[in-house]
């Protein structure tokens, strides 16, 4: 595999930490062709000024976040401007205590693009925003830079854009931030620009403050932060972007909350952003939210509890089990047997790459791995990626780390073993006649 050997790295350490990486995800992508195809489809929406909303439901492992990061990575080199965030104790979509705006500076500090994949990319945007229409105004009139008209020029093209955001709730003061931008770019005032960096990322605590440095009596916060993730979008457009994809994982924290009322305060803000995708209120503007099944259907505190969202979200009475891949909730599926296989072979060569040695693990030892993988007690609806992953990856570290070992060694003992999850969270409640052998 012509893999790079930082890519390598990145790729095999993210895995056997449990996480997904960030770059090299085109090297183990299998399978999910039929989820990514869904998702692409709502990409060609979005870029044609449409929205759209999914949630992807699946068990702890089973590839939520992988197919999220896959999803940026296709939609960033689409043009499209991609920021995402997981949500926690501390970051919320709604809160008491400044939760749901610490979400929103999550996701502006991650806001990437495919020049500027790792986050941290407002400043790039403004100047490319800026760079991009004084290039088309001094191709189209063929003026100096240094000429008066020139800038004159610059300008009108410059507040045609802030003007079409002004109807827009906040619009006015986006467009005053985007002016201030604009004049301080033209001035070299590195000083201001970094101000209204500053405000876009919600970092501003107090209106005073703001009004102290920007000249404008508003700043970002806990309940309206998703009206400027609506303005991002719009304008992201008008800067030569495709739009803006928010991605949110980790729903299960608002599952966790134990007040019913914040609960419903956060499943509230989601049915806003749902309807608000659905209606054609937002353009531009893709949202993808991952949970478990549980943090999603339980009807006592899952979002199916809160009713006007399970209305919009449970099946309907024909699909009897099948997965709708065109319906608001993207169920994931497990990988297949020969999906698996593939995928231990890749991960096979990519620890090959990293460490410099000849492969030394056969595709029978591969087929003998997956074959003790999913021949387990309770493997065919527990089992995830995740585990056979890290498993698979440890025994490639020890046969790499111990050339007297063989695969066959390692597995010998394994044949007897009843499967079981590895984490607290992810234990479902085991069948009573395989209770006793659960270890």
């Amino acid at each position: 595999m012509n893999i790079p050997k930082r890519m390598a790295g990145a790729v095999i350490h993210a895995l056997q930490g449990g996480v997904v990486p960030r770059i090299g995800l085109q090297y183990i992508a299998v399978g999910r062709e039929r989820e990514i195809e869904a998702l692409l489809h709502d990409i060609e929406v979005m870029a044609d000024g449409g929205a759209s909303f999914r949630f992807i439901s699946g068990k702890y492992g089973s590839g939520k976040s992988f197919l999220l990061q896959t999803v940026r990575n296709y939609a960033m080199d689409r043009g499209f401007a991609v920021c995402d965030a997981d949500l926690s104790p501390e970051r919320r979509l709604q809160g008491a205590n400044g939760q749901g705006l610490a979400t929103y500076k999550e996701l502006m500090q991650n806001l990437s693009t495919k020049s500027k994949p790792d986050g941290g990319a407002i400043s790039l945007i403004l100047d490319r925003w800026i760079n991009g229409i004084r290039t088309n105004v001094a191709a189209e009139s063929g003026l100096e830079l240094t000429d008066p008209q020139f800038h004159k020029l610059v300008e009108k093209q410059i507040y045609t854009v802030v003007d079409s955001l002004s109807s827009l709730v906040h619009g006015f003061d986006f467009a005053t931030l985007l002016r201030i931008y604009y004049q301080s770019f033209v001035n070299d005032d590195a000083e201001t620009k970094a101000k209204v960096i500053k405000w876009f990322r919600g970092e501003y605590q107090t209106k005073t403050d703001a009004k102290n440095d920007l000249g404008v009596s508003i700043c970002i916060r806990d309940d309206d932060w998703y009206e400027y993730i609506k303005l991002f979008a719009m304008f992201l457009k008008q800067a030569g972007y495709q739009g803006l994809i928010v991605l949110v994982d980790e729903l299960v924290n608002l599952y966790k909350i134990p007040q019913s009322i914040s609960r419903e305060k956060n499943y509230e803000k989601i049915l806003t952003m749902y309807n608000d995708t659905m209606q054609g209120k937002a353009q531009y503007l893709g949202i993808v939210m991952c949970g478990t099944p549980q943090c999603m259907e339980d009807p006592r505190r899952g979002i199916y509890s809160y009713e006007a969202l399970k209305s919009r979200l449970v099946d309907g009475k024909y699909c009897d089990g099948q997965n709708n891949l065109h319906a608001p909730i993207i169920r994931l599926e497990p990988l297949s047997y020969a999906e698996m296989r593939i995928l231990v072979e890749k991960l096979a060569e990519i620890h090959a790459v990293l460490y410099d040695y000849q492969q030394i693990v056969t595709a029978a030892d591969m087929d003998a791995f997956i074959k003790i993988e999913y021949g387990r007690i309770g493997a065919d609806s527990n089992l995830t990626p995740r585990e056979v992953i890290r498993d698979f990856i440890e025994v490639l570290d020890i046969m790499q780390q111990h050339p007297g070992s063989t695969v066959a060694g390692l597995l010998g003992g394994e044949a007897g073993f009843t499967y079981a999850p590895t984490t607290l969270e992810e234990q479902e409640p085991v069948e009573e006649e395989y209770a006793e052998f659960t270890v």
